[in-house]
């Protein structure tokens, strides 16, 4: 089945974001280096993945999906293996934040461009692309609670050759996938356009990561930002100019242009950036005020988990009865609810029940927008252009994941003492952009 490889290699991708943060403190210990040292690495690799998904997503189209998406297993093996073994700090980078960032946006662009080419009607693509997303949700949201037992029994090191035997089981199913003959393109790969992408993005993706721990005010994230927009300013006008020229740019300027993959694009950066700022709120609350370790916190975001998977599992039966736009403003307003059942039920001092509620209705309309958009979007352009939606798509969601964390943090690193007060806050903030979120789903043109 072509769909089992291809969501476990989103599980492992998003299992690979997340578990490290229970593991930061053992590892500094054993390679004798800071807490800061190891979140550096962690930063480094969402910098690699994000800022190389566009061109990953090229090569996809110019190597072979099935190809390329091999070629991304094969890398991100090696790193998580070379990560394993590392005697300090800097194989740790190379390993880790280097190889396993390039092995995932060599491999995650093939993911959805197979679902998309292999799927020809709307409720069979609905009903893959839900195991995919509710494979990418569960491995963020298994991260910690899996990375604390793992760390807690075995060490940390286990977590990362936990990770190479995953990919070793990927890699072998995946060499049955049989991929459809892919649409005739230019063989020459635009590198100009692929370094101005990568440069942008670094940036923009930097200066946000600075504002989670320091705050916007005080973080260099506007000069980042700046830079950032300038090298993506640049980017645009070199992709008109290979345009005019009749050569092929790294993304075609058309896909920008349309309004509903716009708007689409859009719910899809606001869905990770309130599921991943929600996880971070809520699972620091439950350390800071409750006492919780790592395993314990996992656990305590289970409802969570359950909502995503359960709509993630009807999403064919879903998209039979109700439209993408439709299911994507359902899916704002689930979570507008369970955010706001969070703030109003849970305290420092209430039971481990009081999160349930809001906690499972967040999950579930997380996992009902995030099949939806991605459906939406991916269907709204032929195989050909495949690969340059599936690179731009999935960089617009690992964006939105580094905004919601950095969102979150800097609205709590903004207040003097950490309490329920600024928890509230932060989730205040997210329930306002998930509101946001609302409003262009509300905008999406009919399908």
């Amino acid at each position: 089945m072509i769909v089992l490889p291809l969501a476990l290699a989103q599980f492992v991708a998003s299992y690979a974001a997340t578990t490290m943060t229970v593991a930061v403190s053992a590892i500094a210990a054993d390679l004798g280096t800071t807490v800061i040292g190891v979140q550096t690495a962690i930063t480094v690799f969402t910098l690699t993945m994000a800022s190389l998904m566009v061109p990953g997503s090229k090569l996809s189209d110019l190597l072979g999906r099935k190809r390329c998406f091999l070629a991304g297993l094969a890398v991100y093996g090696t790193g998580a293996l070379l990560a394993s073994a590392t005697p300090g700090p800097g194989l740790l980078i190379v390993g880790y934040s280097l190889l396993e960032g390039i092995g995932s946006a060599l491999m995650i662009p093939p993911i959805y461009i197979l679902v998309t080419v292999t799927s020809r009607d709307l409720t069979g693509r609905a009903r893959a692309f839900g195991v995919v997303s509710g494979a990418g949700a569960l491995g963020a949201a298994a991260g910690p609670l899996v990375g604390g037992l793992v760390t807690t029994w075995l060490g940390w090191r286990a977590s990362f050759l936990l990770q190479v035997v995953l990919v070793g089981v990927i890699v072998l199913l995946a060499l049955r996938i049989v991929e459809p003959p892919s649409p005739p393109r230019e063989r020459r790969f635009d590198v100009t356009g692929a370094v101005l992408s990568a440069a942008g993005l670094f940036c923009v993706v930097f200066g946000v990561l600075q504002a989670g721990t320091q705050g916007w005010p005080a973080s260099p994230v506007w000069l980042f930002a700046g830079l950032g927009a300038a090298f993506l300013i640049v980017f645009f006008a070199h992709v008109r100019a290979r345009e005019r020229s009749g050569r092929e740019p790294l993304v075609p300027s058309g896909l920008f242009r349309d309004r509903g993959t716009g708007l689409g694009l859009l719910t899809q950066h606001v869905q990770w950036l309130v599921l991943q700022g929600s996880f971070f709120v809520v699972a620091v609350f439950l350390q800071q005020v409750r006492g919780y370790d790592a395993v314990e916190t996992g656990l305590m975001l289970t409802p969570a988990t359950i909502g995503i998977l359960g709509a993630s599992a009807a999403a064919g039966r879903l998209a039979r009865r109700h439209s993408q736009r439709g299911l994507v403003r359902a899916g704002f307003l689930l979570t507008v609810a369970g955010l706001v059942l969070v703030l109003l039920l849970v305290r420092a001092d209430s039971g481990v029940a009081s999160a349930v509620p809001g906690l499972f209705l967040l999950g579930a309309g997380v996992g009902i927008m995030l099949t939806a958009s991605v459906n939406l979007v991916q269907s709204r352009f032929p195989d050909a252009a495949q690969g340059d939606i599936s690179g731009v798509s999935r960089s617009v969601s690992n964006l939105g994941s580094s905004v919601g964390t950095a969102l979150a943090g800097s609205v709590l690193a903004g207040t003097p003492h950490l309490g329920g007060r600024s928890f509230a806050l932060a989730l205040t903030t997210l329930a306002v952009a998930a509101l946001a979120g609302l409003v262009a789903a509300l905008l999406l043109p009919s399908e």
